[in-house]
């Protein structure tokens, strides 16, 4: 029997289904993949195959309730949608090989059960894996919704409350209270002009075009001063040498870069130092915010990730370094974060450099 066969051979099936999957340039293979994936995928398939071979016909309830968990795994396992198809054909076509080599007696409508639990097995999870994958997608759409909304609500809030104590006459605009209705207007245009280019780039809405790094400093330069100099920080800038040009949306690289800006002014104490500079290499152009926060409380990939807050300040809504990140790789580059301890930290938008026209 077919069941029989899978299960005296299981390990081999394995070491084989993995080194497949390991081979595969499209979709390629994950870590989480080769040690969990394979051996579930076919774990599942020989309960599909118990249960169809019990009776000589697929119990379609059961095995769609079978699959349907399994896509649930898949998903939690971290794989895609294309790895979930294709390493039900991979296990698949190990065992039809195996079997081949040893030269087993399985008849033909053992393999025709084989192939039917296998559609049966594909079109179950997938689907199953699409509806939690969905659901998951729009949890998080909501919660995003939600603490958007809670933060530009306490923004108003602040800067109407301290409007109407300016508008009474009670204290100077110049006073602590201007400069806390200014920081709200600021964090107000800040969060409008992140949560534009996050649309954008989950719309996939992109206006191209050569960028002067130069001008993109200077321009950053100027509004970041002003942030500075109401926070009583020291803030350097170094636009670095002219004529290097870099390929991009100009507006959403502004806004990833202004969120790093942000972040470096709202970690760093009065009279510490935040410096934005570029640095140039051959095929590549760095934009670094440098800061004086005391250092990252943790591992720095985990401030990449959608309302991850590591430090004691936990205004804001902790989507920024997320959006960053995307708005990287849509203009093929990548952000990363380098730890100084007990001083600071160094963000780098990292992107490719393009020759400046003729």
């Amino acid at each position: 029997m077919l069941e029989a066969f899978i299960a005296a051979n299981r390990d081999d099936i394995i070491a084989r289904a993995r080194a497949r999957v390991d081979s595969r340039t499209q979709p390629k293979a994950s870590g989480i993949e080769l040690r969990n994936g394979v051996p579930v995928f076919l774990d599942q398939l020989c309960r599909s195959l118990h249960l169809a071979q019990s009776t000589k016909v697929v119990d379609h309830e059961d095995l769609t309730a079978s699959a349907s968990q399994h896509g649930q795994d898949l998903l939690g396992l971290g794989l895609t949608v294309d790895q979930v198809v294709r390493e039900y054909g991979d296990v698949c076509q190990v065992i039809t090989q195996l079997a081949m080599d040893q030269n087993a007696r399985i008849d033909a409508d053992e393999f025709q059960t084989l192939n039917l639990c296998l559609d049966e097995a594909i079109a179950n999870a997938v689907t199953e894996y699409t509806r939690q994958r969905d659901r998951q997608t729009a949890n998080a759409d909501t919660e995003r919704l939600g603490v958007l909304a809670h933060e530009m609500r306490n923004l108003l809030n602040t800067a109407v409350l301290s409007y109407g104590i300016i508008k009474d006459g009670q204290v100077s605009v110049s006073g602590s209270t201007g400069l806390l209705l200014g920081r709200s207007l600021s964090g107000l245009r800040d969060l409008l002009d992140r949560s534009l280019a996050d649309v954008r780039l989950d719309a996939g809405i992109m206006h191209t075009g050569r960028i002067s790094v130069t001008d993109l400093v200077e321009e950053l330069g100027v509004s970041a001063q002003l942030e500075a100099r109401s926070r009583a920080i020291n803030f350097e800038v170094s636009s670095g040498e002219r004529g290097v040009m870099i390929d991009g949306d100009r507006q959403i690289l502004v806004a990833a870069v202004s969120n790093l800006l942000q972040n470096a002014f709202k970690f760093t104490p009065a009279n510490g130092n935040v410096s934005l500079r570029a640095r140039v290499a051959v095929d590549r152009v760095f934009f670094e915010v440098e800061d004086e926060c005391g250092g990252l409380p943790g591992d720095p990939e985990k401030l990449f990730r959608a309302f991850e807050q590591q430090g004691a300040d936990r205004s804001g809504v902790g989507l920024g370094l997320s959006i960053c990140r995307k708005a990287a790789k849509a203009n093929g580059g990548e952000v990363y974060a380098r730890n100084l301890p007990d001083k600071g930290c160094v963000f780098t938008l990292d992107l490719p450099r393009v020759s400046a026209p003729d």
